[in-house]
């Protein structure tokens, strides 16, 4: 819930410049921890030798060094007569360059439609969904599906991963919101990326994990419903690994699991233990033109009442067969 309300309060900010038929001023030289930014996203482009950050709201910021940012931009066109509205919430942007296209796998969600009430809970329209562009700044439009997950079901937080069948897929969560056992979940991608292809399948559910809980309201010490934020990852001995985030009661934190068939399809390991520390999650993996391997991260920070979100990089070593995320990396 802290993160719908938190989410809600900023692209609603976004939202307002939009309808106003403004776009955000665009400042030059800002340092990365001035940035607010939800499930910040970074693209290593080398045909631009340029780094690309995304998240929540839609917009985009640049870098040459990771250290000062140009932005934000708009780049996000969706189109207004789709189910989306003409001004979705957008959450947890991605970037991802596939053959000789860009993509950005965002999750979208119309505030006018209900799907349903559950427990006293509102569901808007929500899924993950895909647009394209044939440069990394965009802009990013619409595909041939206009609809890629069931409308029914509340998804978010897509991810794109290549498995070992040489197929694409479109990684996910159905919502604890609705089924109130969080999921991940797979589901096939068209070679272009312009729909889905087959049903979903399960990859784990929330109550998997041995180290996300939370206080019930009897007081008790039970297994979290959310999960949030999945990214693929190979370790240099060829494992498999997935982070993705929940809570640990009042902190939102990264974990880790490991895939024992080398696959999408699992089984699923869950990591005893988060591999970083309380305040960070929504993390995913990108190399530098160097070659170090960095996770950016947000944290949370309460300034004035009001909670807001500032994008981290660390530090992260996958060497070994499970990935270690040291320090915090400061370009």
């Amino acid at each position: 819930m802290k993160r719908i309300l938190t989410t809600l309060l900023m692209t609603l900010s976004f939202a307002s410049i939009f309808a106003q038929g403004r776009k955000p001023e665009i400042r030059e030289n800002i340092p990365l921890d001035s940035i607010r930014l939800s499930d910040p996203a970074i693209l290593a482009d080398k045909s631009t030798s340029t780094y690309y950050m995304t998240g929540t709201g839609g917009l985009l910021w640049k870098s040459k060094d990771l250290s000062r940012w140009t932005g934000p931009y708009v780049v996000a066109k969706t189109d207004p007569e789709s189910w989306m509205g003409p001004q979705p919430m957008i959450w947890a942007a991605e970037l991802h360059q596939y053959k000789d296209k860009y993509y950005y796998f965002a999750t979208f969600t119309n505030r006018k439609k209900v799907i349903e009430t559950v427990k006293g809970n509102v569901i808007n329209r929500r899924s993950s969904h895909v647009l394209v562009s044939d440069h990394p700044d965009g802009p990013y439009v619409p595909m041939q599906d206009s609809v890629y997950l069931p409308p029914e079901k509340p998804t978010l937080d897509g991810t794109f991963w290549v498995d070992t069948d040489g197929k694409p897929y479109m990684i996910y969560c159905h919502e604890w919101l609705q089924n109130w056992n969080g999921t991940m979940e797979k589901i096939g991608l068209k070679p272009d990326l312009s729909g889905t292809i087959g049903g979903r399948k399960l990859l784990f559910f929330a109550y998997d994990s041995p180290w996300s809980k939370e206080e019930d309201k009897y007081g008790r010490i039970v297994p979290n419903k959310v999960t949030d934020g999945p990214y693929l990852f190979k370790t240099q001995t060829g494992k498999l690994g997935m982070i993705w985030t929940s809570w640990v009661l009042s902190d939102y934190v990264q974990g880790v699991a490991y895939s024992e068939s080398g696959t999408l399809d699992g089984p699923w390991v869950q990591e005893k233990e988060p591999v970083t520390p309380p305040n960070f999650g929504h993390g995913m993996l990108f190399r530098t033109f160097e070659g170090k391997l960095l996770m950016s991260i947000h944290s949370h920070k309460s300034v004035n009442g009001r909670t807001i979100r500032i994008p981290h990089l660390f530090e992260v070593d996958d060497s070994g067969d499970k990935l270690v995320v040291k320090g915090q990396y400061h370009p």
